[in-house]
């Protein structure tokens, strides 16, 4: 079987995420509330989320079609896929496919966003796309 991911890009798109987790975390107010419509720190904060999750799912796609897991029709369906070759904790993959519709509310509806819960996943969905990571690694 093919290794999961050159280790070289893995070790740049790793830094890639790891900044954009660094401005959600910077610019994440401590109080939901305090997130609000059109705001500086809710735009840093959707941005560098949307763009983490992206980076990640591009990781997951391509490592779906290296390891001949075919070319998933869905971001989703990347992890979901993983999951199933073993590469993630299937409740890890299942989080994560979560993770890709979440994104996908953020490119196409952001201005209907329920911005309490673009608050709690911007606190706890880092953890997801970091073990994402550290599964890739540790395949390479």
């Amino acid at each position: 079987m093919s290794r999961a991911v050159d280790g070289e890009l893995l070790a740049e798109r790793t830094a890639t995420v790891l900044a954009h987790l660094d401005r959600v975390a910077a610019h994440l107010p401590s109080d939901p509330a305090d997130l609000r419509p059109m705001s500086s720190p809710t735009d840093t904060v959707v941005l560098h989320l949307w763009q983490a999750i992206q980076v990640v799912i591009d990781l997951a796609t391509a490592t779906c079609v290296r390891l001949g897991l075919g070319s998933p029709p869905t971001y989703g369906d990347a992890f979901r896929r993983l999951a199933e070759a073993g590469l993630l904790d299937p409740q890890l993959g299942a989080r994560l496919a979560r993770a890709a519709a979440f994104r996908n509310l953020l490119v196409h509806a952001y201005g209907r966003l329920d911005l309490q819960r673009v608050h709690a996943i911007a606190q706890s969905g880092p953890n997801d796309l970091r073990a994402f990571l550290a599964a890739l690694r540790d395949q390479t």
